[in-house]
């Protein structure tokens, strides 16, 4: 996890970690965990133009009384500090808005940290953020402690052998995103596909023209072109090439057509491989496999 941290980061920022020696397994889901630390760790990077440094740490915690966005019982508290400029009252208050972004235009989508506090929520948890001008912003992700003998007597469904496969394929994922196409990504390669990466539609036919590829994992809401329009572009020059297209949409998943598969997002790897195995069942079938990508629904903000 800290090399994915620094290569998301780059070299100009140092991260720090303290962690205990023991400490008890959290309940979540471990992809989904991977992408809120990175885009907290980008967030931060963002905050420290000038270099700075990154502690990432862990505590247990008890929660006694009962509080409005926890529930009594032992957490782990993942905490993601930065030194970087931090935030006034105002943007504090506004930063898990979703689409609030403090960045230029075409620099971020203004879903991060909203999407971290849709998955702590989801996961039993809370997602809490701290912040002084000039002194740094501290972000807390409490997320329930496992119950290990619950989970023992539970059955498990997303081991190794749980996991849908399918013959090694060569993937081209498409996201405008760097984040999400990062994630994207990892979870193929540990699928055991092989991965080409596209940042645009445009660029993706590109790809396309050049090498042979087994399946398109796009992204809809992408500038210029959008995924539906990609696919248009696939299927006239490439008719029995599948198309997976991630979408934050509701009112696209109900338009498409009828041969639709639906999954939230963020995923795990085994969401994303069941629904490449349908969608390579079908290569000559007109169908799109949709992911929608979480909705943050309000009593989560």
């Amino acid at each position: 996890m800290a090399d994915l941290l620094q290569r998301s980061i780059g070299p100009a920022i140092q991260i720090e970690a303290a962690f205990p020696i023991r400490i008890p397994p959290a309940r979540a889901d471990a992809n989904q965990l991977e992408l809120a630390l990175v885009n907290l760790a980008v967030n931060a990077r963002d905050a420290m133009p000038d270099g700075g440094t990154i502690t990432v740490s862990a505590k247990q915690k008890s929660v006694v009384d009962p509080e409005t966005d926890l529930e009594p019982g032992d957490y782990i508290c993942l905490t993601l500090a930065d030194t970087g400029c931090g935030m006034d009252a105002k943007t504090l208050a506004a930063a898990r808005d979703p689409f609030f972004t403090t960045k230029e235009v075409g620099k971020g989508t203004g879903l991060g940290l909203s999407m971290v506090h849709g998955f702590a929520a989801q996961s039993g948890g809370r997602f809490v953020l701290k912040s002084t001008v000039g002194a740094g912003t501290t972000a807390e992700i409490w997320l329930p402690i496992a119950d290990i003998a619950e989970e023992a007597r539970s059955p498990v469904l997303e081991t190794s052998s749980d996991i849908p496969s399918t013959q090694r394929l060569k993937v081209l994922a498409v996201d405008d995103d760097a984040l999400v196409l990062l994630d994207t990504t990892t979870m193929l390669e540990d699928l055991g596909h092989e991965v080409v990466e596209a940042n645009c539609g445009t660029e993706a036919l590109e790809i396309l023209d050049m090498h042979q590829v087994d399946l398109v994992v796009t992204d809809q809401a992408m500038p210029n072109m959008t995924g539906l329009e990609l696919r248009a572009q696939i299927r006239r020059r490439f008719p029995h090439l599948p198309v997976i297209l991630t979408t934050g949409y509701a009112d696209l998943t109900t338009s498409a057509g009828q041969d639709i598969h639906v999954l939230s997002k963020p995923f795990a790897e085994y969401g994303l491989a069941e629904a490449i195995e349908k969608a390579i069942e079908r290569p000559h079938a007109n169908n799109i496999a949709i992911f929608e990508k979480e909705r943050l629904r309000r009593d989560a903000i």
